[in-house]
């Protein structure tokens, strides 16, 4: 007898470690675009997940850029992580890495990691002390993604609060917190946290109707100028677009401590046919 898939428990982690560098998917990752293909956040962290661990054995600490560059749809599958060290200096080192499913590339990634050390900051520096989001998590209100209700995914992984604007309508500022493991028995990392946040900039601040238009994120860059702290990441938002089918998504990502870097993610837009 066939098993309703909505019938079973939800999963409890959005992947399962496997051998060989390589990752079971679960729903938890399901984007709203397609039932099959998963949302871009999760996977960009777990690569990131991969690219930390080989900067911590190196003893650099802080990722300090991260791009994905994604090359086609992240299947809801088993994925495999591959990652070189192109250079590694005393304080910094540069990463690349692949993202494969089903045989093929799915995605492609470089970063570079810094050796943390403590430093003293003049107080009266001009653009200082850096801001805050625009409200707290605590004064945000709570707010849930509004795809489909009928399959398990991104929706259920993010816990969501928004602290200035309206989802899909402009410029937008949400608070993001995930709910469960990134991968089985893991905490998530302060850089995971950003990442598994950080490309639905492009959705959260949409100015198009996405009932007439696609506008679909080819890449995405984080910078970040210190390791953010604590479960929630904000990231605020908004959408410039061209008169020939190209756009940009920009944000600031901040932490309850106020601004930890800034996104970037280049849009092709299409009428839908």
């Amino acid at each position: 007898m066939s098993v309703d898939p909505n019938s079973l428990p939800p999963p409890s982690s959005a992947y399962v470690a496997l051998e060989n560098g390589c990752y079971a998917s679960s729903g938890l990752t399901r984007g709203p675009w397609h039932p099959d293909h998963q949302h871009a956040g999760p996977p960009i962290a777990l690569v990131a997940r991969s690219i930390e661990r080989a900067a911590a054995a190196l003893e650099l600490t802080h990722m300090a850029r991260l791009t994905a560059n994604l090359l086609r749809p992240i299947p809801i599958a088993e994925l495999a992580v591959e990652v070189q060290t192109d250079y590694a200096g005393r304080n910094v080192a540069h990463f690349s890495a692949q993202l494969n499913a089903g045989g093929k590339e799915v995605a492609r990634f470089t970063a570079v990691a810094q050796r943390e050390a403590a430093l003293n900051i003049p107080a009266d520096l001009p653009g200082h002390p850096l801001p805050h989001a625009p409200r707290s998590v605590e004064e945000s209100s709570a707010a849930t993604f509004p795809f489909s209700a009928d399959l398990i995914g991104y929706q259920d992984l993010m816990e969501n609060r928004i602290a200035q604007g309206v989802f899909f309508r402009g410029p937008c500022a949400v608070w993001f917190r995930i709910r469960y493991p990134l991968v089985a028995g893991e905490e998530p990392s302060a850089m995971q946290r950003v990442a598994v946040a950080a490309d639905s900039g492009n959705g959260i601040s949409a100015v198009l109707d996405f009932r007439r238009y696609i506008f679909v994120n080819s890449d995405l860059t984080i910078n970040l100028l210190r390791k953010p702290h604590g479960e929630w990441i904000c990231i605020d938002a908004r959408t410039l677009l061209g008169s020939s089918g190209g756009g940009l998504a920009e944000a600031r990502i901040f932490d309850s401590i106020g601004l930890v870097g800034r996104s970037t993610q280049s849009l092709a837009i299409r009428l839908r046919e």
